[in-house]
C-alpha cells in the first residue's frame, strides 16, 4: 500500500488520522493507532468492539502457552468495554446481524496522538427515526501509573429519549495461538468491577478492575443520583458464564446535552505483586476520584521529560518531522523501560505476533536510540541479556555447545520459544522445518557487539565487570565450540549458518556472521586482558565458573586471528555474501516472483522459490557495513551496495533502513532518502504482509520504528562512536533546511544543530567534562556549557 492508497493521514507533526473506516483493515489500524507504556499495550479500537474486532490490551510478564507450541504474551480482560444502545440496536460502526435496514454511520475519524500517546475517535450514528447520535473516545495508557488505561467516552443526541449503555469488562480476548485462560472469575468491591482471570500454563493470575464516573458535560456529579438513572442497586451485573462483568444503565439524555463516561481499567498480574486483585481494586478506585484530566497531566509531564530525550526536530519539505515522531513512539511504548528482566518484543505490545519476545532486532535496531539518549534504559535492555544468560547456556547445552548460545526468539526466562517449525508450505499443507533457532548464531555475537558500544558509549566499566564479562566470556566459548579449523587452510570456519538474509539457510562462511565473531573474540579478550591486570580477584571468581584456563584465552586469541573473512574481489570489489553465493541463479526478486504459484508461500529454505538464487530476503553484507562503517573504504562498499541493492526483496521490515543508512554514508542521497521513507512508513502504510508462510506476523514493526532514529544520527547526521573516540560528518538531505537533536556521550550532554552550512555542537552547563570531537577531519574541544560552530559545505 502508497500514502495515496492509505486511509491514513497526517494531520500535522504529532498526529495521524483516518477518516475512511475500512473494516478490512481493523488489524492493521488496532496496531497503528495503539496506545501503550511499556507495561502494557492497548489496541486503537473502538469501546464497544471486542475479540471479533482484534481489540487487546496485551500485558507483559505474562508469557503463557496454550497450544503446546506458542509460548506468548497473555491478552488481558478488556477493562473498558463500552456498548451504546437505542432502541435495542448498538450504536455501533459494525452492522448488527438481522438488520434490513441498518443505521447510517458518518463524519467517523480515528486519530493518534502520540505527543501524549493519546488515541480517539468519533463518528455519528442516524437510526431509522431520525435521530442523530455522535460518539466519540479518547484514551491513555499512563506513564505515571503504568497499570492504567484511561478511557473518556462522550455521547450527544440531537434529540431527547432514552439510551441504554453497557460497560464493565470483557473476558472474552484476542487470541492468536489458544486460549490462555483456564478460568476468569468476577468480582465486585462497592463500585468496582472487575475479572480475575489465571492463565492455562503456569497458573498466573491477572486482575482487571474497571471504575466508572458518568456525568453531564458541566457537571462532576454521577448521573446514577439521577431520577433518570437506575441505582446501583439496580445496575445488572453480567457474570453468567460469559466472562463478562458489566453494568447495564437505563437513562433519558436531553437533546443536546453531553453525557461523559469516565473509565479506568487497572491491570496487574502474579508477577508484579502477590495479590493482584486488592491491586487492581485500590488504583482503579484511587484514579476515578482524582479523574481523567488530572490522570492525564500526570502521564503528560512524564511524555514531556521523554521527549525532551529522544525527540529530533526536523525542518523539513515533507512529511518527515511527523513520520520521525511516528517511529520514536512506537519505540518508546514497546520498551519496558521500568524494568531490567523483560525484552523488548518484535512486535512490541501491539498484538501477540513473534511472542513478544527479543530477536536480534532489540541490539541491533532498538537500543541505539537509548544508548545515545537515555544509557540507563539501554544498561537494563542489557541487564536483561545478563539475567536470561542461564537459558542461553541451556540452549548452547542442548545443542551440544559450550557458552552461552542466545535465543533466536527470547521470551523472560531467555529459553528458546522459536519452534522449529515457523511456516508451512502452503501448496501441499506441510510444515516447513526452518532453522532460525539453531543456525541463526549470529544473535550472541550481536549481543556482544552491543555490549562493546554500551562501554564505548558510556564508559561504564562497573557494568562490563559485574554483568558483560560474563556475557562476553560465555559468547566466545561458545564460538569456539561452534566453529570449525581447517588445517590444510590454516583458518577458522563457521559453517551451517542463517545469516540476516533469512532465505538462504545452511549458508557456510557467512561474513556477517564471521566477523561478528571475530569481533566478539576480540571484545572478551580486552575485557579479559583488563580484568587479569586491575581485578585478580574477579577475573579469579568468572575464571573458576566457567573455566577459563590459559589454553582457553590462546584459543580465543587464535580463533581471532585465524577467522576466516572473505576478502573483497581484488577486481572487482566485491564480497561474497558466503561461499558459494555468487554461483547462485542471479535474478532479480521482481522477475522471480512470477514463479510464485500462490502469493502466500514462504521463498527461502528449503524449496522456497529465493533459495537457489541471488535474491536476499534484507540486507546482509550491507548489515556489516552498518555496524562497523569503519571496516571497509566508501569504494567497496558503494560497489557492493550498487551489487546487492538490487538483489534485494526487502520482505524483512529491517532491511530499507539499513539500505538507507549504508546509502547515506556512500553518497547515494536520494536512495538514501527514499529507503528511508520506506521505513518510516512500513506500518503506517501497511507495506509488509501481515502474515507469510501461513503465520500470522502483524503488528507493529518495533525494529523499523528503532532504526528510525539510527537513519537520522547516525545516518544521515554522520555521528560516530567508536573505540578512537565521537566524530561528526554529515550528509543531509536536499529536503532538509535543519535537524537538532539532544546526543549523550560518556555522561555529557550535547545538542546538535545542523544545516547544510554549519555544524553546532552545544554541551550544556550540568557537563563535567571536556570532550573531543572530530568534525570532518579536524579534532576539537568542546568544554561544559560552551558550544562549537563550524563551516559545513
Amino acid at each position: 500500500m502508497s500514502a495515496s492508497d492509505s486511509p491514513i493521514f497526517i494531520d500535522n507533526e504529532w498526529t495521524i488520522r483516518e477518516t475512511i473506516f475500512d473494516p478490512s483493515q481493523i488489524v492493521t489500524s488496532g496496531s497503528n493507532f495503539m496506545t501503550g507504556n511499556g507495561y502494557l499495550g492497548y489496541r486503537g479500537t473502538f469501546p464497544d468492539w471486542t475479540a471479533e474486532h482484534a481489540a487487546a490490551c496485551i500485558v507483559s510478564d505474562t508469557y503463557d502457552n496454550a497450544d503446546g507450541r506458542w509460548t506468548e504474551l497473555c491478552n488481558a480482560p478488556n477493562g473498558l468495554y463500552t456498548r451504546c444502545s437505542y432502541q435495542g440496536i448498538p450504536l455501533s460502526l459494525f452492522v448488527p446481524a438481522g438488520i434490513d435496514d441498518p443505521p447510517r454511520v458518518s463524519n467517523y475519524s480515528l486519530s493518534l496522538n502520540f505527543r501524549y500517546g493519546r488515541s480517539s475517535g468519533s463518528y455519528r450514528w442516524t437510526a431509522d427515526d431520525g435521530r442523530n447520535f455522535h460518539l466519540s473516545f479518547e484514551r491513555f495508557a499512563s506513564y505515571h501509573n503504568l497499570h492504567l488505561v484511561a478511557q473518556r467516552v462522550r455521547i450527544i443526541s440531537d434529540m431527547s429519549g432514552p439510551l441504554s449503555i453497557t460497560t464493565g469488562i470483557d473476558g472474552q480476548v484476542w487470541n492468536l495461538n489458544g486460549d490462555h485462560f483456564s478460568e476468569a472469575v468476577p468480582f465486585a468491591e462497592e463500585s468496582i468491577i472487575g475479572l480475575l482471570a489465571t492463565t492455562s500454563e503456569k497458573g498466573t493470575p491477572i486482575a482487571v478492575a474497571q471504575a466508572l464516573q458518568i456525568s453531564n458535560g458541566s457537571e462532576r456529579d454521577v448521573l446514577r443520583t439521577e431520577s433518570s438513572c437506575r441505582t446501583e442497586e439496580d445496575t445488572i451485573i453480567d457474570d453468567s458464564g460469559t466472562r463478562q462483568i458489566c453494568k447495564t444503565i437505563e437513562l433519558d439524555i436531553q437533546a443536546g446535552e453531553e453525557l461523559v463516561i469516565e473509565q479506568m481499567m487497572t491491570v496487574f498480574s502474579g508477577n508484579d505483586l502477590q495479590d493482584p486483585q486488592q491491586a487492581a481494586v485500590r488504583l482503579a478506585r484511587g484514579t476515578v476520584e482524582s479523574g481523567y484530566d488530572r490522570e492525564a497531566e500526570r502521564s503528560a509531564r512524564m511524555w514531556d521529560s521523554m521527549w525532551n530525550r529522544y525527540d529530533i526536530q526536523i525542518d523539513s519539505s515533507d512529511d518527515t518531522q511527523a513520520l520521525l515522531h511516528y517511529n520514536l513512539y512506537h519505540n518508546i511504548i514497546a520498551t519496558p523501560a521500568h524494568t531490567d528482566h523483560l525484552p523488548i518484543g518484535a512486535r512490541g505490545l501491539s498484538c501477540q505476533a513473534y511472542q513478544g519476545a527479543a530477536f536480534w532486532d532489540q541490539e541491533i535496531f532498538n537500543l541505539p536510540m537509548y544508548l545515545y539518549t537515555n544509557p540507563e534504559i539501554a544498561g537494563r535492555i542489557l541487564t536483561y541479556r545478563h539475567k536470561t544468560l542461564p537459558g542461553a547456556r541451556r540452549k548452547a547445552h542442548r545443542l551440544g555447545f559450550e557458552g552461552a548460545f542466545y535465543a533466536w526468539i527470547s521470551g523472560d526466562t531467555g529459553d528458546e520459544l522459536c519452534p522449529d517449525y515457523f511456516f508451512k508450505d502452503v501448496l501441499t499443507g506441510r510444515k516447513i522445518r526452518n532453522h532460525f533457532n539453531d543456525w541463526q548464531i549470529h544473535i550472541s555475537m550481536d549481543i556482544a557487539y552491543t555490549i562493546r558500544q554500551y562501554f564505548l558509549a558510556t564508559g561504564d566499566w562497573e557494568f562490563i565487570r559485574k554483568h558483560g564479562a560474563e556475557m562476553l566470556f560465555e559468547i566466545a566459548n561458545f564460538i569456539v565450540s561452534r566453529a570449525h579449523f581447517k588445517k590444510d587452510k590454516n583458518r577458522y570456519e563457521i559453517i551451517r549458518v542463517l545469516g540476516p538474509d533469512e532465505y538462504h539457510e545452511n549458508a557456510d562462511n557467512n561474513v556477517f556472521t564471521n566477523y561478528q565473531a571475530k569481533w566478539s573474540l576480540c571484545s572478551a579478550l580486552e575485557v579479559f586482558k583488563r580484568l587479569k591486570n586491575g581485578e585478580p580477584e574477579r577475573i579469579a571468581a568468572l575464571a573458576e565458573d566457567m573455566d577459563l584456563t590459559d589454553e582457553r584465552i590462546a584459543l580465543w586469541k587464535e580463533m581471532s586471528e585465524l577467522m576466516f573473512i572473505p576478502a573483497p574481489d581484488p577486481k572487482t570489489g566485491l564480497i561474497e555474501q558466503f561461499v558459494g553465493y555468487f554461483s547462485l541463479e542471479d535474478i532479480l526478486p521482481e522477475q522471480l516472483e512470477k514463479r510464485l504459484i500462490d502469493p502466500d508461500e514462504y521463498w527461502g529454505w528449503p524449496n522456497g522459490i529465493a533459495f537457489e538464487t541471488q535474491v536476499t530476503k534484507q540486507a546482509d553484507l550491507l548489515q556489516l557495513f552498518c555496524l562497523h562503517p569503519d571496516l571497509y573504504d566508501s569504494d567497496i562498499m558503494k560497489v557492493n551496495y550498487e551489487y546487492y541493492e538490487p538483489r534485494a526483496h526487502h520482505r524483512s521490515s529491517l532491511s530499507p533502513a539499513v539500505h538507507s543508512m549504508v546509502a547515506a554514508r556512500i553518497g547515494l542521497a536520494e536512495q538514501a532518502y527514499s529507503y528511508f521513507l520506506q521505513s518510516l512508513t512500513i506500518d503506517l502504510y501497511n507495506t509488509n504482509p501481515p502474515a507469510s508462510g501461513g503465520t500470522f506476523i502483524g503488528g507493529i514493526h518495533t525494529a523499523a520504528c528503532g532504526i528510525a532514529w539510527q537513519m537520522v544520527v547516525l545516518g544521515f547526521a554522520g555521528v560516530s562512536v567508536t573505540g578512537e573516540g565521537f566524530s561528526c560528518d554529515p550528509r543531509l538531505p536536499a529536503q532538509w533546511s535543519r535537524v537538532q537533536f539532544p546526543f549523550v556521550y560518556l555522561g555529557q550532554e550535547f545538542l546538535f544543530t545542523l544545516t547544510h552550512d554549519s555544524i553546532r555542537i552545544e554541551s550544556i552547563y550540568s557537563n563535567t567534562k571536556t570532550i573531543q570531537i572530530r568534525i570532518k577531519d579536524e579534532v576539537y574541544s568542546i568544554k561544559p556549557g560552551s558550544s562549537r560552530t563550524v563551516a559545513h559545505d
